[in-house]
């Protein structure tokens, strides 16, 4: 099957397998360049693991740290003559080079938030494994089945208290445009709460606990995101806003009950990427061509594996203290917050049109990276040659 990018909105319907195993060994690739972790964990479980920040995490944990690790995730196989998900692709490729590197690899594909699945991983874990030394939350949905009470939450973007305006961008004509966002209801807080906040891994990291199976020194890291003044209408004082306040206090909450271990919970602040996610907020993308632009020309700019690297090198697995800022926070959005990064992006924003929009935004950079996401726009791969989408997960053959 020859298969080509299709763009559908903010997301590509198709994935190429080949593509997507080259991404996987880029990353690879780099953490080897960088050289091993010395104090990194032995086993990691990784919530979200197949595409973004939580891929990068285990690629790292794997390859950095010489991490056995468990991935869980929600994609779609390959059928009827439609190619899998890129993230489906992304963790086959993975299995197969961790195999090959000797490294324990194993993959779960279904509703993380279930206690279903949990109770998967914690069979695995007492059979494998016996303790984790890790668990890194990275969970990504649009929605959350509560496996307590059945009810199905539904997360929004919007506004709280009022309406917001504001310039964004069409990604399929690449024009400004302005979008307006109603402010959210009260029900439409909750439902977002419930999906994007930390009740979740709160389960998840209590669920391993009652089983005995966090070892001493264990360590549990959600990823939130803060942004700037810019966003912050949307983002920080909207509805996600709201969600990730409750990620934030679930952490201190998670933090305090794992003491008794000499264990930690963190929250790490990433910076802006293009991830399948932040695609589909508005606003956003359009300030991110304008950041990476800026960043790049200041040399600042940081990949998803890159990040994530000096993370667990860094900060987490440094043989010293984490450095923590006045929240209680891990910064990895520090190099995005530099105050002159800041004030270029704004004067940008301020002053942008679409006769200056190409000189100002990296529009095919934006596009570069997106279509990378699912495994397009790589050199080495042939993408006029026939391939086989109906791959399988190494760990479950």
């Amino acid at each position: 099957m020859v298969i080509n990018p299709k763009i559908r909105g903010f997301i590509c319907t198709t994935a190429h397998p080949l593509g997507c195993a080259q991404y996987i060994q880029e990353q690879i690739d780099y953490v080897r360049q960088k050289g091993a972790i010395k104090n990194g964990p032995k086993r990691v479980l990784v919530i979200g693991a197949s595409t973004g920040y939580g891929l990068s995490s285990r690629v790292v944990s794997a390859f950095g740290c010489g991490s056995a690790t468990m991935g869980v995730f929600f994609e779609r196989e390959a059928e009827n003559g439609r190619t899998a998900t890129a993230g489906w692709y992304n963790s086959v490729a993975f299995e197969q080079k961790a195999k090959e590197a000797n490294l324990y690899a194993k993959s779960f594909n279904g509703d993380a938030f279930s206690d279903e699945m949990k109770q998967r991983v914690v069979e695995a874990v007492k059979r494998d494994w016996r303790t984790v030394d890790c668990v890194i939350y990275s969970v990504a949905s649009p929605r959350r089945q509560h496996p307590k009470t059945g009810m199905l939450a539904k997360s929004v973007l919007k506004p709280i208290g009022r309406s917001y305006s504001n310039k964004s961008i069409d990604l399929n004509t690449s024009q400004l445009e302005m979008v307006s966002l109603p402010p959210a209801t009260d029900e439409e807080i909750a439902q977002t709460i419930s999906v994007m906040g930390g009740e979740d891994w709160e389960f998840w990291v209590h669920c391993l606990r009652e089983n005995n199976l966090l070892s001493k020194g264990f360590q549990t890291v959600a990823y939130s995101y803060m942004g700037p003044e810019l966003t912050r209408p949307i983002y920080r004082q909207g509805t996600i806003g709201r969600a990730k306040d409750h990620l934030e206090a679930t952490a201190k909450k998670l933090d305090e009950q794992l003491k008794a271990l000499g264990g930690h919970a963190f929250i790490s602040v990433n910076k802006a990427l293009v991830t399948q996610s932040s695609s589909a907020i508005p606003f956003i993308p359009l300030y991110f061509v304008l950041l990476k632009k800026i960043m790049k020309e200041k040399g600042v700019e940081e990949s998803c594996i890159e990040q994530i690297y000096r993370l667990f090198a860094a900060r987490l697995y440094n043989g010293s203290s984490v450095p923590l800022d006045k929240n209680g926070f891990i910064r990895m959005d520090d190099w995005e917050m530099l105050p002159d990064v800041q004030l270029e992006v704004g004067k940008s924003w301020e002053t942008l049109n679409e006769s200056n929009l190409p000189e100002r935004a990296n529009l095919p950079g934006f596009r570069e990276d997106f279509l990378k996401l699912f495994g397009f726009g790589f050199k080495d791969v042939d993408y006029n040659s026939d391939v086989a989408v109906d791959l399988k997960l190494p760990s479950s053959l």
